[in-house]
């Protein structure tokens, strides 16, 4: 049995699972082609080639875009692992030092903590580690990425991650109602019907409906009207500025907001559960030390927040 696995092996071609694994994160010829150092042509040489080893297109086209057959989609995890543990096993790399090392980590993180920690993370960045890089990437589902290897960690709601993901809380959090500073009716407090008679402004990143705060309603049989529905959590103070809306959001980021936008933060007229935030990555990066060193720097920023 292990002489045939033997055999199955030599007749792999390392440099072309390089190329299948480029071309499975990409999912665009050129990007793949640039990313091994090869020709486009070669690259779709290469792809026609293991089409014929896989007996699978691996990649078809759907639109403008290229998709991932399921046998492909199988593969690039097991891809990420085996390279990711030969190339650990192969570095000879020195100790992480992060006032020298020249790095980009990718992070997925939703806007709303995009804007709760990229200024002091990015401020920690310039004094500890110049040289790293970020790059930031908002996308529905985490554990897809994280499983790709196509982000190194990320940052979200609690129950969002990926089954077998290694995982570290963040912080809990819970809601705070804000409104213009100068707002006619809304003062220091909000009785429940006061609450239901505003105009509200909700953050749906998908574009559809459904909230926590709709859910608590719900079970008390009471019902807010939303006028307005946006994508992005950093579009709100704007409007809530500039209307006599009322907006009901995490109470982290709503502090920080009212430190630049002149808003008034109100208690909630009625229960609403806590939430919790935690960050994960895939296990195959449990002890290599750049991310290891990048998840201590954020889980401190984080906690200052």
């Amino acid at each position: 049995m292990h002489m045939e696995h033997d055999r199955a092996l030599a007749g792999i071609d390392l440099n072309l699972l390089l190329v299948l694994r480029a071309l499975l994160r990409e999912r665009h010829v050129t990007r793949a082609a640039a990313r091994v150092g090869l020709s486009q042509s070669a690259t779709s040489h290469a792809l026609s080639r293991l089409r014929e080893l896989h007996g699978d297109p691996l990649l078809v086209r759907s639109g403008r875009t290229l998709t991932l057959t399921p046998r492909a989609a199988r593969l690039l995890p097991a891809l990420e692992r085996a390279f990711g543990e030969l190339e650990s096993a192969l570095s000879d790399e020195p100790e992480f030092d992060p006032s020298t090392t020249r790095r980009t980590f990718r992070i997925g993180m939703s806007d709303y903590l995009q804007a709760l920690v990229m200024g002091p993370l990015l401020r920690q960045l310039a004094t500890r580690a110049p040289g790293v890089d970020l790059s930031v990437v908002v996308f529905p589902n985490f554990s897809e990425l994280v499983d790709a290897g196509t982000v190194d960690l990320a940052l979200t709601v609690s129950g969002q991650e990926s089954r077998n993901s290694s995982t570290e809380p963040l912080f809990s959090e819970d809601f705070v109602c804000m409104v213009r500073r100068d707002h006619p009716q809304i003062k220091k407090q909000l009785s429940l019907e006061k609450y239901l008679a505003q105009r509200h402004v909700v953050i749906a990143p998908s574009g559809t409906s459904g909230s926590m705060v709709d859910t608590a309603l719900a079970q008390l049989g009471r019902e807010r009207r939303i006028a307005l529905r946006v994508t992005n959590f950093l579009i709100v103070p704007v409007v809530v500025c500039e209307t006599d809306f009322v907006n009901t959001m995490p109470t982290r980021l709503a502090r920080q907001l009212a430190k630049t936008y002149p808003l008034r933060l109100v208690p909630p007229p009625f229960e609403l559960p806590r939430f919790k935030y935690l960050m994960f990555w895939h296990p195959r990066l449990d002890h290599d030390p750049g991310q290891c060193w990048l998840r201590e720097l954020l889980a401190g920023v984080i906690q200052a927040c």
